[in-house]
């Protein structure tokens, strides 16, 4: 990113890099390791943290890295990054809590143990960068509210689909233009697949198929479109969105898709498509100027109204480091919440559930996610796709059908439940949850 690597180029110089503290060592932070050690100056891995310390060792070896060693006390952890170590731990909370990093990149996908991670890490005055959608997309809102109180930034990451998103859609309104349409591209869309379907793609990449699931069945989509929305106050035009609408044809007629008396009527709207070729992420935009309007058309643009801007590109390991640069040196966040949720993303039964099961997590075989207005969320008292997790079902319900509160009993002292109830008292004035949860 422009100016980005002028001033990394500098914090090198001066013999003071970016120190990061990487929670998680799984496939995207392999990739991130190698990427920060080797074509980021200015920027060092510090730490890792793993519950298994070997994936730990790995990811740093797999970047070249050899000179590592395992800590389990804070001295030790702090002293081993001073000497410029490569550092592995068990314990998150060490390198939320130490003093010599700067910024504490989540790479879990977690949303209870990642809500406790960055509290910790916002108490002890450190900046997060969040490579972890589930969690942003669910208590991203209130938890923006605690960087504030603490003075740190808390930012989405560059390269996922939501950053993509936000930096085209920052660009598009410098032009001068008004942003109508979000979009997001899929090649898949299926919301019933699951681990087992999913299994062979994911050893072909070294993945996760849990994660695989998640891009297929829906869920993982939905958490990124959800941290537009609420960046932007972009809403759905309905739950689920366009739900595998497929579009083969050119992106820079994708317009004609959409209404563009429904959507200024809507304020704007994130959406997804299945298909369309050579592009990963669009923004849709009208210009009220009949004078600039010549020249956009002269430019090959179009007539519009809806004029489409889009990348083709979402590199997410290649661009994260430009997150941290942007808040470690500009105090500048990615994507944050504008205020409350705008779009939340609810929890639907993959299969016929039974009373008496306990729910598994996202891009497993038990429920899928689908982005729905905060409102009509609220409303219903619709279950989150990102703590249904550990949830007991008190009824039955058919596949298809939004669980809610009403049909769960929740696990014990989570605390993203009580952020998130938190969240609806903050921003609505709704108790209702906060009363579920100290039930």
């Amino acid at each position: 990113m422009i100016l980005v690597d002028t001033a990394l180029k500098e914090r090198e110089k001066q013999g003071k890099p970016i120190r990061v503290a990487m929670i998680g060592a799984g496939f995207m932070g392999q990739g991130l390791t190698n990427q920060i050690v080797n074509s980021f100056p200015g920027m060092r891995m510090a730490a890792v943290q793993n519950r298994h310390p070997e994936k730990a060792f790995h990811v740093y070896r797999y970047a070249g890295v050899e000179d590592i060693v395992e800590v389990a006390t804070q001295a030790k952890a702090d002293s081993a990054i001073r000497a410029g170590k490569g550092v592995v731990t068990e314990d998150a909370l060490l390198l939320a809590r130490s003093e010599e990093i700067d910024v504490l990149l989540d790479v879990t996908g977690s949303v209870e143990f990642g809500a406790n991670v960055v509290m910790e890490a916002f108490r002890h005055g450190k900046d997060v960068v969040l490579v972890n959608a589930e969690l942003d997309a669910t208590i991203g809102p209130i938890l923006q509210v605690y960087a504030k109180k603490y003075g740190v930034i808390m930012s989405a990451c560059e390269g996922d689909e939501p950053g993509v998103e936000l930096n085209l859609y920052r660009w598009v309104k410098g032009l001068g233009l008004t942003p109508r349409v979000l979009g997001n591209v899929k090649g898949l869309q299926d919301p019933y697949r699951n681990p087992t379907t999913q299994k062979g793609f994911a050893e072909r990449w070294g993945q996760n198929p849990a994660l695989v699931t998640s891009f297929a069945d829906g869920s993982k989509i939905s958490f990124e479109q959800t941290i537009v929305a609420n960046a932007t106050g972009f809403s759905v035009k309905s739950r689920g969105m366009s739900r595998g609408l497929e579009y083969h044809d050119d992106v820079m007629k994708i317009g004609t898709l959409y209404d563009i008396d429904e959507l200024r009527g809507l304020g704007g709207i994130v959406d997804y498509v299945v298909g369309t070729p050579m592009t990963k992420v669009y923004c849709l935009a009208e210009h009220t100027d009949p004078k600039q309007q010549h020249y956009l058309n002269l430019y090959k643009m179009g007539e519009g109204p809806l004029y489409s801007f889009f990348s083709p590109y979402h590199l997410v390991h290649f661009e994260t480091p430009n997150a941290i640069a942007r808040v470690a040196l500009f105090r500048d966040s990615v994507a944050p919440a504008l205020g409350g949720p705008v779009v939340e993303v609810c929890a639907v039964a993959k299969r016929d559930l039974k009373a008496g099961e306990v729910l598994d997590d996202y891009g497993m075989y038990m429920t899928y996610g689908e982005a729905v207005n905060a409102g009509e969320m609220c409303e219903k008292r619709y279950l989150p796709e990102g703590l249904a997790e550990g949830c007991a079902l008190k009824s039955d319900k058919k596949k298809d059908e939004v669980l809610t509160y009403d049909d769960v009993e929740l696990p014990p002292s989570r605390l993203a439940d009580r952020l998130r109830a938190e969240q609806y008292q903050h921003f609505r004035g709704e108790t209702w949850l906060q009363e579920l949860v100290k039930a």
